[in-house]
């Protein structure tokens, strides 16, 4: 068995090599939400003298050619000019920088939120993390690695992607090649960021980093009752705990009612979502939270949208570099060693160019078909703007009308967001898992919960449902789901258990 998994992972590094500069530009510019692209873009344009923009900036649909140039008005042409002016220093300076620029954007997996989006000037907890980053003494491949996972976290602070996933990613999409035991390293310096909880893989673990951080800032001493008492549940009997049988805590542990209530106090005081209490839930600041679609549905149901290209300007290939080079290509004997060197740099840089403008355009196309799938999958939802209309959908079901890869969708879909008629989302909250009955009725589990919510919301709460007696009222909705189906979707609504929505 252990000969099978080396040969499993030498086939996984021989396809990570097969990864060409382009490949790479691409996946970087499509997981880039659009204020991180036009960032990159005018960053792109400042460091490659070859690579101009036209003078229309805004939207643009899916069959505009970037390539294509405009009539250049008195401040293009200065820029031209000043264009040409760097390209004349970098030729006397044969500088040979022709490897791909590095780009800020990471590509981060935090699920979106399944409500509208608040906009708000704050600070994201992402940012906050970054900058705690900056005041640590750590190597430049820690720094990556830590960045990294900040980017990975979900909205609540916590990292839910296992270790051997983020060393894969880190290797095919990042050129990191790290072990899993160095990711932990990482892992534990976050885990050492403020607030405490913030980098926890499930929420016990958040629940214990929260009470050790207390003895570590000498809040509690470790013989402190409390902490002894609230390590031994949240380690020995979290599943009790997370089922809330304090009953069984309390004959466990042998504690009275008084000393209960103290602990649920001091449980109380912890936080369950550390990323939420640090800025925005979505992670995200004002200036990032733009709509990369702009979807318009008409009275009459007709739907159409547009891609947000934003402040995005036009981009082709500088007319002097291709001149050049063409030039230099036409008279290739007898050139001189400076000639030659001129030659390569220049070609260097309009690759580079041209480069970089297709892959804007694979990124727009990527979009472009990714969202025409999404539209005509979830109609009813973008025409009647009623949740309960979202279909099943899974990535897997996009991936095969675009005949794209459903790596390549999950990147489409994070954090990206639709503007519609009844508010702007973000892309995942159309993506819904389904439930198959066992008559083979396949329904949304979105559909689902918000039946189940209703049910719970309209009950009796002097005499509220158990999970029983909720399955048969969901039953005579229309939604045949078992009694453990409704505790499962109950606990992920966050609605407690009938005893304890008694009033």
């Amino acid at each position: 068995m252990a000969q099978r998994n080396i040969q499993i992972q030498e086939q996984k590094l021989l396809q990570l090599q097969r990864l060409s500069q382009q490949q790479l530009l691409q996946v970087k510019l499509l997981e880039m939400p659009l204020t991180e692209l036009e960032e990159s873009v005018y960053a792109e344009l400042d460091d490659n003298p070859a690579l101009e923009k036209g003078t229309d900036e805004g939207e643009t649909n899916d069959n505009a050619d970037l390539g294509e140039a405009n009539d250049l008005d008195f401040d293009s042409q200065k820029e031209q000019e000043e264009r040409q002016d760097a390209l004349d220093t970098a030729l006397e300076r044969m500088r040979s920088d022709d490897d791909l620029p590095t780009y800020s954007g990471q590509m981060q997996n935090n699920n979106a939120d399944y409500e509208e989006i608040v906009y708000g000037d704050t600070t994201s907890f992402i940012d906050k993390l970054n900058e705690q980053v900056g005041e640590r003494e750590m190597s430049e491949k820690q720094r990556s690695v830590l960045e990294y996972l900040i980017g990975s976290l979900d909205d609540d602070g916590l990292l839910r992607k296992e270790l051997d996933t983020i060393a894969d990613e880190l290797a095919i999409y990042h050129g990191i090649d790290c072990t899993e035991d160095e990711i932990m390293q990482a892992l534990k310096l976050l885990q050492d960021f403020d607030p405490a909880g913030i980098g926890a893989r499930s929420l016990q673990e958040c629940l214990l980093l929260q009470i050790d951080r207390k003895v570590i800032n000498e809040e509690w001493q470790k013989d402190n009752p409390v902490y002894v008492y609230l390590h031994k549940i949240f380690s020995r009997y979290f599943y009790a705990f997370s089922q809330n049988n304090w009953a069984k805590i309390k004959e466990r542990l042998h504690l009275n009612d008084l000393q209960i209530g103290a602990l649920q106090r001091e449980i109380r005081k912890l936080n369950p979502k550390p990323g939420a209490a640090m800025g925005e839930t979505m992670g995200r600041n004002l200036e990032q939270i733009t709509p990369d679609f702009i979807v318009d549905t008409e009275d009459d149901g007709t739907i159409s949208f547009t891609l947000n290209s934003g402040h995005l300007p036009e981009l082709y290939v500088s007319e002097s570099f291709s001149e050049m080079l063409a030039a230099y290509k036409e008279n290739k004997k007898g050139m001189s060693r400076q000639e030659k060197e001129a030659l390569l740099y220049a070609k260097g840089k309009v690759e580079k160019a041209q480069g970089f403008i297709d892959a804007i355009k694979q990124r727009r196309h990527t979009l472009y078909v990714t969202m025409k799938a999404i539209i005509d999958i979830q109609r009813r939802f973008f025409q009647e703007g009623d949740e309960a209309e979202l279909r099943p959908m899974t990535m897997k079901d996009v991936a095969e009308r675009t005949k794209l890869d459903i790596s390549t969708i999950s990147r489409v879909s994070n954090i990206k967001y639709a503007q519609t008629r009844w508010g702007t989302f973000p892309l995942r909250f159309f993506f819904t898992d389904s439930y198959t009955t066992d008559d083979g009725e396949e329904l949304s589990t979105r559909t689902i919960k918000l039946a189940l919510k209703e049910v719970v919301e309209a009950e009796d709460k002097k005499h509220p449902m158990n999970d029983d007696e909720l399955a048969k009222a969901m039953k005579e909705r229309g939604y045949p789901i078992a009694r453990r189906t409704v505790a499962k979707y109950r606990e992920q609504l966050n609605i407690p258990v009938a005893r304890l929505r008694k009033e």
